[in-house]
């Protein structure tokens, strides 16, 4: 039987964060961010809103 793949999950470092603010204030969408942090666009939209940063592109 195969093993089942588990979660790894990451620390926020303060670099990640800023750059999370930087293109959610320059209005990138939510999968543009995730690429660029190379993370699950959930994962970026669930710490977007612990931080309160919108990432609405309009």
């Amino acid at each position: 039987m195969a093993k089942k793949k588990t979660a790894v999950r990451r620390e926020w470092p303060l670099s990640d964060v800023r750059e999370l603010k930087s293109l959610a204030k320059q209005k990138a969408g939510v999968t543009k961010i995730a690429k660029q942090l190379k993370r699950t666009p959930a994962a970026t939209a669930a710490k977007a809103q612990t931080l309160g940063v919108s990432l609405s592109m309009q």
